[in-house]
This record gives structure tokens, C-alpha cells and sequence, in this order.
């Protein structure tokens, strides 16, 4: 958020600055808890939680969908909660919830999204049919949404977005029901993308988060419990390689080294020094293991003190409008 001094000088603080944004409702159940974080102007920022943790629900505050119950959020300099229609003309967004228009084709929604927007129509036209050829549309421009498949249906819902002049992206769950070769597409793409723009995403597979972001943020209970690049989370977290260690029940772990039963063997989470050093008592006791840096399922576990397939209730995450 701007300081005082900094407003008198007049110095723009570009990026998202949020400050103890909090959601409760009936005065009671939380949504969100004091969550403070800051991004740049560009890159992708990804937001990762349970079902029902909290993430939707800071999305719809930051796109200005819902009023938080207390908190500051600051867009390019522009107050999200003070100045919402401002703060609006910067950014398009994708809700989890949102759907292709049955009876129009991929390039009449594109298009009439941006007239809406206030583009004039051949410059609305060209965007549109360069988002289209972007994510391999070309083909199905002409063709009724209802009669594509649920994968190049949301691929529209993101070639509107990005076919817009909005230079903050907000994707809620952007690439689910995309079969895995249109999903490695989008993503290539959105990495294209982030050196232009700032990119808001939720996302449940941690393989996307930990592919795309520049910066991951776990939610959990509508707290804010760990935040940083993947480098920084293990650091963080102590734990930056995974050793697993197959077909040994019988070994002998050396004394603190804690490890979890996987199937045949074990999983030892630790720090770089310590895997050092266990490869080379496994390789001298000839066992099979593998050592690779710690996931980001393997991190989200450790801060969130859970899985992320495990379900919670969200108040307030119902459609968006």
C-alpha cells in the first residue's frame, strides 16, 4: 500500500500490495485471515490451497467481486477497495465458474467481449484473431461453442482474456478439463505472457504452480502459511531434497533422520548437506534410491500440515456475477 510520504511525492507503486485483507460472514466463520503479500507488475503469481481454503475468495476481493470485511488491496497504485471501477479497466479475469457462450462461435465471443470493452471493431477484430491463433483456434473460430469440447471451451474463456488491453490476469483454475497436451500449450504460453503482464492463477495441480509461478502462495484455513519461489519454500522449510529409499525395510536410518513409510521403502525429506551424505551411505551399501529437490506437493504438506486433495468448507464461494 502507498504510504502518505510516498502519495506527497507522488511515487507509483506498480504490482499488488495487499495489506490484512480479512473475509468473515455472519460476523463469525473466516474466510480469510490477515493476508499481506506484494507482487511486482509482471510475472505469475500462483495461489494454491484446498478446496474451500480461502483462494476464490481472495481472488474475488482483488477482482473486485467481493468486499473483503477489512483490509487494503492496491493495483498499480489504485485502490481495489476505494476506487473498484479504476481498478477494473486494468484487469480481465477468468472465474472458475465461467462458461463459453453455447450459441456463439470462439471469434463472435472474443470479439463482442471487446467491443464491450470499448475497442474499436477492426482493432477488436485483429485481437481476436490473433488470441484465437495463439491457442490454436483457428479451426473452431466458426464453430458453435456447445458443439466443442469442454477443453477448447475454456481455452475461448482465456483467448477473451488475453485478447483484452488488461495488464493484470486473473485465472481461477485456468486450465481444468484441458486434456495434458492443451494444458503443456496454455502453459507455455502464459510463460510467454508473464513477461508482459501480471498474472493472478489458482490452480490444484501443483505441477502447474510449481512449472508457471514466479511466486507461490498457500492458503490454508484463510491464512496465509508460506509464500516465495520454489527455491525460497524449500529453504524455508529446511527440506530441499527428497531421498527415497526402495526395497530397504531392513536398513538402518541413521540416528534423527526422520523419515515417512512409502511403499517398499521410505521417503527422507532434508536439507542438502544431510542428502550428501545419505547418498553416499546408500551407494556404499549399494541400495536403490533416487535423491531430487522437494516437490511442491512435499512443501505444500509441510506448511499446510495436510494434502491438498483434503476438502474444506468456503463460505461465500458461490458464483460469480
Amino acid at each position: 500500500m502507498l504510504s502518505s510520504n510516498n502519495r506527497k511525492e507522488g511515487i507509483r507503486m506498480d504490482g499488488l500490495t495487499v495489506k490484512k485483507i480479512s473475509k468473515t460472514y455472519d460476523g463469525k466463520k473466516y474466510a480469510l485471515r490477515d493476508v499481506t503479500l506484494s507482487f511486482p507488475e509482471k510475472g505469475i503469481l500462483a495461489i494454491i490451497g484446498r478446496n474451500g481454503a480461502g483462494k476464490t475468495t481472495l481472488i474475488r476481493i482483488l477482482s473486485t467481486e467481493l468486499m473483503p470485511t477489512k483490509g487494503s488491496a492496491m493495483i498499480n497504485g489504485i485502490d481495489v477497495i476505494a476506487d473498484p471501477v479504476k481498478a477494473r479497466n486494468l484487469m480481465a479475469i477468468v472465474p472458475q465458474e465461467a462458461r463459453a457462450i453455447p450459441w456463439m462461435n470462439p471469434r463472435q465471443q472474443v470479439l463482442s467481449y471487446l467491443l464491450y470493452r470499448g475497442f474499436p471493431y477492426n482493432e477488436a477484430s485483429s485481437r481476436a484473431s490473433a488470441a484465437l491463433k495463439s491457442l490454436g483456434l483457428e479451426e473452431n473460430a466458426k464453430k458453435l461453442s456447445r458443439m466443442l469440447s469442454g477443453g477448447t471451451k475454456r481455452k475461448i474463456l482465456v483467448a477473451t482474456v488475453l485478447a483484452s488491453e488488461a495488464k493484470i490476469i486473473f485465472l481461477d483454475e485456468p486450465t481444468t478439463g484441458l486434456d495434458p497436451i492443451s494444458r503443456k500449450e496454455l502453459w507455455e504460453l502464459l510463460n510467454k505472457l508473464k513477461n508482459d503482464y501480471l498474472i493472478v492463477l489458482t490452480t490444484h495441480y501443483l505441477e502447474e504452480a510449481e512449472y508457471l509461478a514466479d511466486k507461490i502462495v498457500i492458503i490454508e484455513d484463510g491464512r496465509l502459511v508460506a509464500e516465495g519461489s520454489m527455491e525460497e519454500l524449500r529453504k524455508r522449510a529446511g527440506q530441499e531434497y527428497s531421498v527415497r529409499v526402495m526395497d530397504a525395510t531392513n536398513i538402518k536410518l541413521p540416528k534423527g533422520v526422520r523419515a515417512s513409510k512409502i511403499e517398499k521403502g521410505y521417503q527422507i525429506l532434508t536439507n542438502q548437506k544431510e542428502a550428501f551424505a545419505l547418498s553416499n551411505m546408500l551407494m556404499k551399501k549399494k541400495m536403490k534410491f533416487s535423491t531430487n529437490p522437494v516437490s511442491l506437493e512435499d512443501l505444500f504438506y509441510y506448511f499446510a500440515k495436510r494434502s491438498i486433495n483434503e476438502d474444506t468448507e468456503e463460505s461465500g464461494e458461490g458464483e460469480w456475477h
